[in-house]
């Protein structure tokens, strides 16, 4: 195994699962007591902590070693997780973090300062673990247990009816020999806990003529009350395990402890040894004692080690019932867990730009056949683009993940946040498994965290001025997300106090951006918050009022070839919707021509194509020199909708399709494309976000898979241009940016009217 690798797949797992443990401390801020939460906690630290281990990362595994005893102590009831334990836990998730990327970074022993803050942690830790901070070098009492000659009572000592632990020596005849005290061995226990009740085994002593004073003849049946784990219990008996029979039972409590762990494990291939080993009911050397005489037996099969270990007393028959059920559940799991792997996102992107150019090679031989007019051909090309049809869709998909993760980043943001603005905000995420493409959630973060803070500072109030308005104390912000035409939707919404229409407009005639006269309506008055450097807060603070947010929201989200709108109902709520691609590399396309250019809409937003003819009055041309329009279905009719310029300098007009006024743009004129229109034009109808309107184009050519390639950046600020593709004749086709263009029916520029 290649040792880089399986460090980089440690870190990548402990920044997974240290997420995992952020979120489950958020969601116990509402249900402290979920004891699937509290395992799931549980579980993540101690993966973490065993994985530093094999690593020697002492110091992340010394730090996560204490958080973990005080999480298993939530687990089983003796502490309660408060809100000052969460606050706690999130600290010490954050630090465990910084270690884990500090190593990453650099792979040496964390500084002074790091390490110091581990100390100060632990300090905290072990408030609730009842340990005091110098409790670790206060000497131990070195006491010698009194042998009593008595009777060995087993309820008492049996370790399955009591709290203590049961150990069981039978020391070996030479170990006086090698120089081994049996007596140093208990108190070295002693050390450990305290043992409530010792009897002697004398049954081996011989007739006093007899005895070998170098022999050693006693064993000890030994009742022994300890908070310390069986490993650090039989290390008492280091020196002489190898001449000795040592048995150690655990405490009633214990087997509890270790079945609930057993059933807490993940669902991941082990032995049983090693599933017993790591709940601690068995050691490591006891396990391998119990290989070592598996076998023996002569011709006898081998017996399985449940059995051994049963046989020999060193598990309980119940612990080794719940590590065989484990192993039942991990074979059942076995096959689902085979068909989950991690790729390297390179590797993706690779396959994706590879599908691409198969995509246009395919497309190209398409074309020779239909000139060659070869029959055979033309049926292998169309399977041919059947099946990379089918591999684009399959590598699309490996691409596309669940946005579920990016909001639950959020949990911690309004955590935080909520308690810097002295505010009870709550968060309620749906949508959670809409899945799209990776890049586009890689680069959504930033506006969504724009997005939340704004909504947080300046649009939920404060719990005064909420139950003075007849609100909830607390305060709601949710993030919402779904599909919707081909395109993914994200909402960020808040019960707020909504936007303050009148501050905006008069901080935007104050800053110049609309003349004082303007007629705007209220989302052209919504629509000014998003200019660069606007802001109506009254003081600045670290979290806001700079004016820098809302332009890069909608900048970041243009340049994904999206659009952002806003609503918003003063004393009520805002709601900000993000619409977006699925993907931004490979889509389904309608070609269309316009001159002798060829040009791509999505074909996700083509609604319809309909044949548009001009009317003429009667008297072919009307008094103020403008002409009729209408769908062909409508020829005839008398409910004509006459076109009149929306934007100055633009063919901006209407129709009358079906008794619904359809607005329509010519692409040959917005595209300043030269030469005379044809003769029969058709009008695509396009639908986005809940708005439709029309493109006029000279004619149909069909659906086709589009590569989108990015427009250089000369041509980057190109309006109603989102990128270009490469067809089969190796010519090139602008893909059109349906969204903009709609933009300039729904969202006409407050600057434009203030001229």
């Amino acid at each position: 195994m290649n040792l880089d690798d399986a460090l980089h797949t440690f870190i990548e797992e402990a920044r997974e699962l240290l997420q995992q443990m952020e979120e489950a401390l958020l969601g116990l801020e509402q249900a402290p007591a979920d004891a699937d939460t509290l395992n799931a906690m549980f579980r993540a630290a101690h993966t973490i902590k065993g994985s530093a281990g094999l690593f020697g990362l002492d110091y992340i595994v010394s730090f996560t070693h204490v958080a973990e005893n005080v999480l298993d102590k939530v687990r089983s009831g003796e502490l309660g997780m408060t809100l000052e334990l969460v606050a706690l836990f999130l600290e010490v998730c954050d630090h465990i973090g910084d270690l884990v990327e500090h190593h990453a970074s650099s792979g040496n022993v964390p500084n002074d300062d790091t390490q110091g803050r581990s100390q100060e942690l632990i300090g905290q830790l072990n408030v609730h673990l009842g340990v005091a901070p110098d409790a670790a070098k206060v000497p131990q009492q070195q006491n010698v247990p009194v042998i009593q000659d008595q009777p060995y009572l087993a309820e008492a000592g049996s370790g399955i009816g009591s709290d203590n632990w049961h150990i069981s020596l039978r020391f070996g005849p030479d170990v006086l020999r090698y120089g081994m005290d049996p007596i140093a061995c208990l108190r070295y226990l002693e050390t450990l806990g305290t043992i409530e009740h010792i009897v002697t085994l004398a049954d081996l002593v011989p007739t006093l003529t007899a005895i070998d004073p170098e022999t050693c003849y006693l064993g000890f049946e030994i009742s022994f009350n300890s908070d310390a784990d069986k490993a650090d219990i039989e290390g008492a008996f280091d020196f002489v395990r190898e001449s000795s029979r040592i048995r150690i039972l655990p405490p009633h409590g214990k087997i509890s402890e270790y079945l609930d762990f057993i059933n807490a494990l993940p669902v991941e291939e082990m032995l049983l040894g090693d599933i017993l080993v790591r709940c601690g009911t068995l050691t490591q050397a006891e396990l391998d004692a119990a290989l070592r005489s598996q076998g023996r037996g002569a011709a006898q099969p081998a017996l399985p080690i449940g059995q051994v270990l049963v046989e020999q007393s060193m598990v309980r028959p119940m612990v080794v019932e719940a590590a065989l059920e484990k192993q039942k559940q991990v074979k059942e799991h076995k096959t689902a867990e085979n068909n989950s792997i991690r790729v390297d996102a390179r590797k993706l992107d690779q396959l994706i730009n590879l599908v691409g150019e198969l995509i246009i090679t395919g497309a190209g031989a398409n074309l020779i056949a239909q000139r060659l007019n070869d029959g055979d051909l033309l049926e292998t090309t169309a399977t041919m683009g059947r099946l990379v049809e089918e591999v684009r869709d399959s590598a699309l998909n490996l691409r596309m993940v669940q946005i579920g993760a990016t909001f639950n980043r959020f949990q911690r943001v309004v955590h935080d946040m909520s308690k810097d603005l002295g505010k009870d905000i709550r968060l309620v995420i749906s949508g959670e498994d809409t899945e799209l493409d990776k890049t586009v959630v890689e680069k959504i973060g930033d506006p969504l965290t724009h997005l939340v803070r704004n909504s947080m500072d300046h649009g939920i109030e404060s719990a005064e001025e909420r139950s003075a308005a007849g609100k909830p104390a607390h305060g709601t912000l949710r993030l919402n997300a779904y599909h919707d035409s081909g395109a993914i939707v994200i909402e960020v919404s808040d019960d707020g106090g909504g936007l303050k229409k009148d501050r905006i407009l008069a901080k935007a005639i104050e800053r110049g951006l609309v003349a004082a006269d303007a007629n705007l309506s209220d989302k052209e008055i919504y629509n000014l918050i998003f200019e660069p450097g606007f802001s109506t807060a009254e003081k600045v603070s670290n979290l806001s009022g700079r004016g820098v947010g809302m332009d890069v929201v909608r900048r970041n989200i243009q340049s994904l070839r999206g659009s952002v709108e806003l609503d918003s109902t003063a004393g009520v709520a805002t709601r900000v919707r993000i619409h977006l691609p699925l993907t931004l590399a490979i889509i389904d396309g309608f070609l269309v021509g316009v001159g002798d250019a060829s040009y791509v809409l999505p074909l996700d937003m083509v609604v319809e194509c309909i044949e548009l003819r001009r009317r003429r009055t009667d008297d072919d041309e009307d008094e103020a020199g403008e002409d009729h329009w209408d769908s062909e279905e409508e020829e005839g009719s008398d409910d004509e909708v006459q076109y009149d310029d929306l934007l100055e300098g633009e063919a901006s007009h209407y129709l009358n399709l079906r008794g619904e006024v359809l607005p329509f743009l010519r692409l040959r004129e917005v595209l300043d494309v030269h030469g005379a229109p044809a003769e029969r034009q058709s009008v695509v109808v396009v639908q986005y976000a809940g708005h439709k309107a029309g493109l006029v184009v000279d004619n149909l050519i069909g659906e086709c898979q589009t590569v989108i390639k990015p427009l250089g950046k000369v041509f980057q600020k190109m309006k109603g241009v989102g990128g270009f593709t490469i067809m089969g004749n190796g010519m090139v086709a602008l893909i059109i940016d349906v969204p903009s263009l709609l933009h300039r029916f729904t969202n006409p520029d407050p600057l434009a009217l203030a001229a």
